[in-house]
């Protein structure tokens, strides 16, 4: 992906990595799901990466460390991702447009039709997070093979 990307762009690309996560990742995920209706399937994703930046990616793609879902959860509370009470979420990432993604408690990753939380309208991308996380991987692989991320 970034072989021909100061050819093409003019500049030199920029992070594009998964790390893995560090003890004090691992900490702010226990933390997280101890204190919150955190989906398993994002804590345990937590427990090895520390997070993702993909600069390059269209507009970009982040999804945030543990750390930073935790700090945010302190600061600004959980999210509500729809009309039922107990549609709420954790902000777990964002697209480098400025959209949010949401873990909703019920595994669901859904995404910000702006890049506002004051009064958020969301859609659904993905049932559960290793099916958002394998959307990432497709539009990663469309993205090396014609230039073209897709949908993110």
């Amino acid at each position: 992906m970034t072989g021909e990307f100061e050819h093409r762009h003019g500049f030199p690309p920029g992070t594009n990595q998964v790390r893995p996560a560090d003890h004090d990742d691992q900490a702010a995920a226990r933390t997280l799901a101890q204190i919150t209706p955190t989906p398993a399937d994002l804590a345990t994703f937590y427990e090895s990466i520390g997070d993702v930046t993909w600069e390059d990616v269209d507009n970009g793609l982040f999804l945030d460390p543990a750390g930073d879902v935790l700090l945010r959860l302190q600061e600004h509370g959980i999210v509500d991702v729809g009309t039922d009470p107990k549609a709420r979420g954790l902000v777990m990432g964002s697209n480098g447009g400025g959209l949010i993604y949401v873990a909703g408690s019920d595994g669901a990753v859904c995404r910000t039709r702006t890049a506002s939380l004051d009064e958020p309208e969301f859609d659904k991308v993905a049932d559960v997070l290793r099916q958002f996380l394998e959307l990432l991987e497709r539009s990663l692989t469309k993205l090396n093979a014609d230039g073209d991320p897709g949908y993110l």
